[in-house]
C-alpha cells in the first residue's frame, strides 16, 4: 500500500471490468459465440494483455479479420449478447460501495464499456450516484477527455477525486496526468501482470481488494 499526502478524497470513481465486475462470463460467452474452447480464448486474452494490446485483439486472433462491432450486433440479434448478473460482481463490491458512501464520499462508476454494459450495470442498482461508459461519452481511456468527464461525474476538484482501476496504463497513468488521485487494484489479468510497472507506481494507493481501499480512504478522510 502506498499513501501520498493530500486533501481528503471527496469523490471516488470506479472502473468496471476486473474492478467491479468479473469478466469470466464475458469471455466465456465470446468463446462460445466464436465456436472455440474457452481456454483457447482465455489464453489469447492473456497473450495480448502481456503485450500491452487491446483485449479485443484476442477475438481477432481467434477469428482473423473479424469485425468486433459487427459480431457484437450479431450476438445481440441472436439473443446471445451481453449479460450481467449479481454473481458477476466481485464479493467485496457492494460492501465497499456502501462503506464509502457512509464515509460521505460521492461514488460513481465510469469505464471503457458498451452502452449495453452500462444499462446492465444500472439495472443492478449499485449504491452509486451515476454509471457512465465510454460508449455513452464517445471517448475512451486513456484519452484525456475521458478523465475530463470523470471529473464532471465526480462533482469534485481533480485533486479531491480518486479514480480506481486495475489496468495501470489505462487507469492510473492518465488519471494522474489529468490531476486526479488514483488507486491501483491488483486483480484481474491486467492488475496482476502490471502491478509492478512504472504506471502502477504512480498510484496514490495500491490495494489488493476494495475492502482494503475502504480502509485507506477512511484513514485519509480521518486525517484530512
Amino acid at each position: 500500500m502506498v499513501r501520498r499526502a493530500g486533501s481528503a478524497p471527496a469523490a471516488i470513481v470506479f472502473d468496471i471490468g476486473s474492478t467491479l465486475v468479473r469478466e469470466d462470463r464475458y469471455w466465456a460467452s465470446w468463446a462460445d459465440w466464436l465456436g472455440i474452447p474457452r481456454h483457447t480464448l482465455s489464453a489469447l486474452v492473456g497473450a495480448v494483455v502481456a503485450q500491452g494490446r487491446d483485449d479485443t485483439e484476442a477475438i481477432r486472433l481467434a477469428r482473423p479479420g473479424a469485425d468486433v462491432r459487427a459480431e457484437r450486433r450479431a450476438r445481440e440479434a441472436a439473443g446471445r449478447g451481453e449479460r450481467l448478473e449479481e454473481t458477476d460482481l466481485y464479493p467485496d463490491v457492494r460492501p465497499a460501495l456502501d462503506a464509502l458512501r457512509a464515509l460521505g464520499v460521492r461514488v460513481a462508476v465510469a469505464g471503457n464499456q458498451t452502452e449495453r454494459a452500462g444499462e446492465l450495470l444500472r439495472a443492478l442498482e449499485l449504491p452509486v450516484a451515476e454509471v457512465a461508459t465510454s460508449a455513452r461519452w464517445g471517448v475512451a481511456k486513456p484519452d484525456p477527455r475521458f478523465f475530463d468527464r470523470v471529473v464532471e461525474l465526480a462533482r469534485a476538484a481533480p485533486h479531491e477525486t480518486v479514480y480506481v482501476g486495475d489496468y495501470p496504463a489505462l487507469d492510473i497513468r492518465p488519471a494522474k496526468a489529468a490531476g486526479l488521485r488514483a488507486a491501483h487494484l491488483r486483480r484481474g489479468p491486467w492488475g496482476c501482470l502490471w502491478a509492478n510497472s512504472a504506471d502502477a507506481a504512480l498510484a496514490d494507493w495500491r490495494v489488493d481488494s476494495l475492502t482494503e481501499l475502504v480502509r485507506v480512504i477512511g484513514a485519509a478522510r480521518s486525517v484530512g
